[in-house]
């Protein structure tokens, strides 16, 4: 069983604390060498407040996100974030998350007996050990483990879509490694349909809308395959989302889950003009084109694709009017 992070005197009781976000546990304190009366004074003078039971932060006012997952840590400890908390934790301090006001997902060894304080979501693991980076700060289930659970237990497809797709596209896992995490499960909702999304992700569609383009417009209307998140010419690291290498054509799929502020709208600018540098046709669809309307849109991409000198027919789709 790991450890609680610890230290062996009181002058580096400080330093810990600043390793945990200004968190501590009563079990720290006493491991360091103080005493429940150093608590209890520092509780009097506000220099620390009171979180969970045993559990402190080392000022008076409101908790920030990284605070509350320490909190949640310590006072379960033996313990690890999971679901969006791990996968939160994960994207490092200067990303928010819609989940950052929700309660904090945290997990422990199945068998284990324990209540968990207001704000704290406790799931139980027979193989906790083996999934969790216990040298986290805080500790968290690895990225494939919280990705597979999250995505698993997603209210809708799309958004276990995205769940799976955003992990890989933000470097933090690849579509082999969640693989291989999902083949180690005995039980899992969703098995076969994460099983086909993340080898979808691993040919390249790498966010939601592009999995929807691929499974929705491309697919099903006999487009002809396309090459994905294919490098540009330029210096700039950048990649393309679809091309028709063969066509010349490039099709950028521009949802708002990745294209939500200025500085990413004029990478996809630069993108346009290197392509047309290049020689290629570059078009841009959304989620209008590519879920609302997509066989529509498969129709206008053939048509494209007829005057670049394609000459494979569209076919009809269940779908087709």
């Amino acid at each position: 069983m790991q450890s609680p992070p610890h230290t062996r005197g009181m002058d580096e009781l400080t330093e810990l604390m600043i390793l945990q976000a200004g968190v501590i546990s009563r079990r720290q304190v006493l491991l360091a060498g103080g005493s429940d009366h150093d608590i209890r004074r520092l509780l009097r003078r506000r220099e620390w407040a009171l979180v969970h039971d045993g559990v402190y932060v080392d000022h008076t006012g409101p908790l920030t996100w990284l605070q509350r997952a320490w909190a949640a840590v310590l006072v379960m400890w033996p313990a690890a974030l999971c679901h969006h908390s791990a996968l939160r934790a994960s994207d490092g301090p200067g990303r928010r998350d819609h989940h950052d006001g929700g309660p904090i997902h945290v997990a422990v060894h199945r068998g284990r007996r324990v209540r968990a304080p207001v704000g704290v979501v406790v799931h139980r693991l027979t193989d906790l050990d083996a999934k969790t980076q216990w040298n986290g700060s805080p500790p968290r289930l690895r990225v494939e483990e919280a990705a597979l659970d999250v995505a698993a237990e997603a209210p809708t497809d799309f958004d276990a879509i995205g769940v799976l797709a955003d992990a890989v596209q933000s470097r933090r896992t690849t579509a082999d490694r969640l693989l291989d995490a999902l083949r180690k499960r005995t039980r899992i909702a969703r098995r076969r349909f994460i099983r086909t999304v993340l080898e979808d992700v691993r040919l390249g569609a790498c966010s939601a809308l592009e999995h929807a383009y691929l499974t929705r417009v491309e697919r099903p209307h006999g487009l002809p395959s396309a090459n994905r998140q294919l490098r540009a010419s330029s210096r700039a690291p950048m990649y393309r989302d679809v091309v028709y290498l063969a066509h010349g054509l490039v099709v950028e799929l521009d949802g708002r889950m990745f294209h939500d502020n200025a500085r990413a709208r004029d990478r996809d600018l630069d993108r346009d003009l290197d392509g047309a540098v290049d020689g290629l046709t570059s078009i841009r669809i959304g989620w209008g084109q590519a879920v609302g309307r997509p066989c529509v849109t498969a129709q206008k991409i053939s048509r494209i694709l007829n005057r670049l000198g394609w000459l494979g027919p569209i076919l009809q789709c269940p779908h087709c009017g």
